[in-house]
């Protein structure tokens, strides 16, 4: 059984009031809250040209830098996929039709994940408990990296933030690693597992397959064995560095907000809409290719307290929310660039390296 974690939810006025304001706006311009053509114009570039430069890498002798150069844009282009295609999929923000989610979703399987326990991992777990040290899994990444003040201390961490960049590159295949133990284990962290049904367990060994096949026996047989390393070491390596730094922007950084939970029950005095807006940061608005790029998720204040509507509404929302945090003296952390955001998660790793960062 996890830890228990209820929120303050005797008041909510703040959610209240915003969710009628969003509401307003969709029902104003007759939006659908879900994907729409900017959205499927990402998928008709994002999804054919991965298959494009994975069968260019395969087939086409190129000089070597050439090809080192397209396995680091062969990982970038799997890392949009995931922040445009799986992301919005997997929240069921996509489409308005359920078995389009479905489907798009098992980009995940395709990225070398799983699906239906991303769904837990991230949708449910890490959307509601959002730095709650004990239940995020998201934060759970000790002994290599402390990142909040309830987390113990380990003499190696005064160096995190010079390492932790390398480590972030191996994101993906821990990734892909970890899943064998939530499977088995039948829990994500401290949360138990819901049961999988046999579609489930057909669909996580079949992914799990497929990752072999695609990524190593085919370009061993095709390209060789040491091809295959470096392009698959480069790949993978720019994948997770990619999807590791946007996240961690998100919620590790100056100012954000922590909780902590252990066995007995822990309520967090405010309602679950402040704590996303607390533990949550945004970056670079005025960027349009890291919007992107990133699916949005420079925008992640609004994609926490709405993940159900499609990133490609966020922009538009976020004066909405902007202003409602404002009315009711609710920070609304914002960097104004990816590298202000970066150098901030940076100070913050480094703080937490320090004896001076102990307890809460």
């Amino acid at each position: 059984m996890g830890y228990r974690v209820t929120f303050n939810n005797s008041n909510r006025d703040f959610f209240n009031t915003l969710k009628s304001e969003v509401d307003a706006y969709f029902e104003k311009n007759g939006l659908k809250k879900t994907g729409n053509w900017r959205l499927y114009l990402k998928t008709a570039i994002l999804l054919p040209s991965a298959i494009g430069l994975y069968l260019l890498l395969m087939l086409v002798d190129m000089p070597w830098l050439l090809t080192a150069s397209l396995w680091v844009v062969f990982g970038l282009n799997m890392a949009a996929i995931g922040f445009n295609i799986m992301h919005d999929a997997c929240h069921g923000s996509f489409s308005t039709r359920g078995w389009v989610n479905e489907l798009f979703g098992l980009t995940n399987n395709f990225l070398g994940g799983n699906a239906f326990l991303w769904k837990l991992k991230h949708n449910i777990i890490h959307h509601t408990y959002t730095n709650v040290d004990g239940v995020d899994d998201d934060i759970n990444n000790m002994p290599f990296l402390r990142q909040c003040a309830t987390q113990p201390l380990k003499p190696v961490h005064r160096f995190q933030a010079i390492y932790m960049f390398f480590l972030y590159g191996f994101t993906s295949l821990f990734m892909f690693f970890m899943d064998y133990i939530k499977y088995f284990s039948k829990k994500v962290y401290t949360t138990p597992l819901k049961p999988m049904d046999a579609k489930e367990h057909v669909l996580f060994w079949t992914g799990k397959l497929f990752f072999i096949a695609f990524y190593i026996v085919m370009p061993i047989l095709l390209v060789g064995w040491k091809w295959w390393l470096v392009g698959f070491i480069l790949s993978q390596f720019t994948l997770g560095l990619t999807l590791a730094v946007v996240f961690q922007l998100a919620h590790v950084v100056e100012h954000a907000e922590f909780e902590a939970a252990g066995m007995d029950p822990v309520k967090i005095e405010n309602e679950w809409a402040i704590h996303q807006v607390k533990t949550t940061a945004n970056f670079a608005f005025s960027n349009r290719i890291i919007t992107w790029f990133v699916g949005g998720l420079n925008y992640q204040i609004e994609h926490h307290l709405f993940p159900r509507i499609s990133h490609i509404h966020y922009p538009a929302l976020s004066r909405i929310v902007h202003d409602t945090c404002e009315k009711f003296g609710i920070q609304y952390l914002y960097f104004h660039s990816t590298r202000a955001a970066i150098a901030s998660h940076v100070r913050f790793m480094h703080a937490m390296g320090r004896p001076a960062y102990l307890g809460r």
